[in-house]
């Protein structure tokens, strides 16, 4: 995955993307503002948000190399109230789950299409959850399947370090399924290996496999849904009340004010009925 330089945006909203870059050993130099609201940023001016490209429709870069999505608009209205500007980091999904980046000062939030878990409570602070999520099995067309029982001594693809992988294997281990789970470093490389045959079948979230599918007709489709149960969170460092009150109360608001709704009807679609 090719980093890129840091790209100002001319709005407030506007997202940008940092160089993730340093020298080994070398310690980071402490650059750490506090706003008038009392909030804490690690750069004056800035919300540095911590995600990993890609993972439409949540974050992904548009023609332009901008990065936009669900999750980037929501965190804009975070940054619209702060008065300050979001930019982006783009970093491996292990150390945003982990809470590693958070705590080296690498970002002040992670929005990165992350599930709320106990384990993962453990090491981050989540705000409200935003979006109810379901787990998805895709497969190339013409394939009948509904069950992963169906694919016994298949091989299934899942993206590394997600609640997908561990919903599958967890499903391989209680079943006792004669099934080869398959894992990838990220979406891109996963979303390859089933559209040129290295796995039977892949799981991922049910918004991701439907945006790929609008962006490339006829190259996969969703064979069924697992209802898990999950929900998305933006997170901050452990003891972040102020920013994750500042979140609270962007999410709120633009619930009540129809923001929300207009957010989930551009990137997600129809709102599913409450």
């Amino acid at each position: 995955m090719n980093m890129r330089g840091i790209h100002r945006a001319a709005g407030l909203a506007a997202a940008t993307i940092l160089a993730v870059s340093g020298v080994a050993g070398c310690a980071k130099e402490d650059t750490s503002v506090t706003t008038d609201t009392g909030v804490k940023l690690i750069k004056a001016g800035a919300l540095t948000t911590c995600t990993h490209l890609p993972y439409a429709p949540f974050q992904s870069k548009d023609t332009s190399g901008k990065v936009v999505g669900f999750d980037v608009a929501l965190i804009d209205l975070v940054a619209t109230r702060l008065s300050v500007t979001q930019e982006i980091v783009d970093t491996p999904f292990e150390g945003i789950k982990s809470g590693s980046d958070l705590n080296a000062g690498k970002c002040d939030v992670a929005a990165a299409g992350m599930t709320i878990t106990d384990e993962r409570k453990k090491v981050l602070d989540f705000a409200d959850p935003y979006f109810d999520a379901t787990q998805a099995l895709a497969v190339v067309p013409g394939k009948e399947v509904k069950t992963l029982e169906e694919l016994a001594g298949k091989r299934v693809g899942t993206q590394g370090g997600t609640t997908g992988e561990d919903y599958v294997k967890g499903q391989v281990a209680e079943k006792k399924l004669d099934i080869t789970v398959v894992s990838y470093k990220d979406l891109a490389a996963l979303q390859q290996a089933l559209t040129t045959n290295q796995v039977d079948a892949a799981v991922n979230d049910l918004p991701v496999w439907n945006e790929y599918i609008k962006a490339n007709p006829g190259k996969v489709a969703v064979a069924t849904g697992f209802d898990t149960g999950e929900q998305y969170g933006f997170a901050v460092k452990k003891g972040n009340t102020e920013l994750l009150k500042a979140i609270n109360e962007a999410l709120t608001a633009a619930r009540s004010d129809g923001t929300y709704d207009k957010i989930y009807a551009e990137w997600i679609g129809e709102k599913p009925a409450s």
